[in-house]
């Protein structure tokens, strides 16, 4: 219980923390943060908890992160439906949180995008089916590499959250433009489920390719690195 805890508290605080800083924050009048500052608060998030929680649950915060890993032999497969459960409920609630803040506004009209993944019209750079498919890929493979190789044994100690950390940062500093960045199905599916319509049916694909990458890193990482 400890542990689907810390993976609650984490994937909330990931979600709240990220795409929270992408609703309020991103454009707000003369002050925004812009790309720059929502990359940094994504990574701070995965950052901070990891510190917070990770001793605990080993900090995953993300479905295709506990899918790499336990590819890797570095979870046990028993845990995984828990994990996944415990990480969509915490992005999911955090998501009703962003909810009730947005639409207390004075002026407010509609949610918008809130922050929601996609593709084509839904692409904030207009990118295709393809191009978002291939970047999430990527970068996710990349993002389990960093995972895997910086909490390996031979890795030094106590710095992995700062390498995920900042990892995650250049990962949105490349792709807010192309999905608005995923690499987390947790994140798009609390996103898409209060954004709606065509949100949700785009959803598939930041599930299938954020896990492919996960899963592909996991077997590069136990089959060449691993050792």
């Amino acid at each position: 219980m400890k542990r689907l805890l810390a993976e609650f508290f984490g994937t909330f605080w990931l979600v709240f923390g990220g795409c929270g800083s992408a609703v309020f924050a991103a454009a707000f009048p003369e002050v925004g943060i812009g790309l720059l500052g929502v990359s940094l608060a994504f990574g701070l998030t995965v950052l901070t908890m990891a510190y917070t929680v990770g001793h605990i649950s080993g900090g995953h915060f993300n479905p295709a992160v506990s899918l790499g890993l336990w590819a890797g032999g570095k979870f046990e497969g028993q845990a995984l439906l828990g994990y996944i459960l415990a990480q969509l409920l915490g992005a999911i609630v955090a998501a009703g949180a962003l909810y009730v803040i947005v639409t207390g506004k004075s002026d407010f009209t509609t949610i918008g995008g809130f922050a929601a993944n996609g593709y084509g019209d839904l692409s904030p750079g207009g990118y295709n089916l393809m191009s978002v498919l291939v970047a999430e890929f990527i970068l996710t493979l990349f993002f389990l590499l960093i995972i895997l190789g910086s909490t390996n044994f031979r890795a030094p100690k106590g710095f992995a959250p700062i390498a995920i950390g900042l990892g995650l940062t250049l990962i949105h500093l490349i792709s807010i433009p192309i999905s608005n960045t995923s690499v987390n199905p947790a994140r798009s599916t609390s996103q898409a489920l209060f954004a709606g319509g065509e949100f949700i049916g785009q959803l598939w694909l930041f599930w299938i390719a954020p896990i492919a990458g996960a899963v592909v890193a996991g077997l590069l990482h136990k089959t060449f690195f691993d050792k």
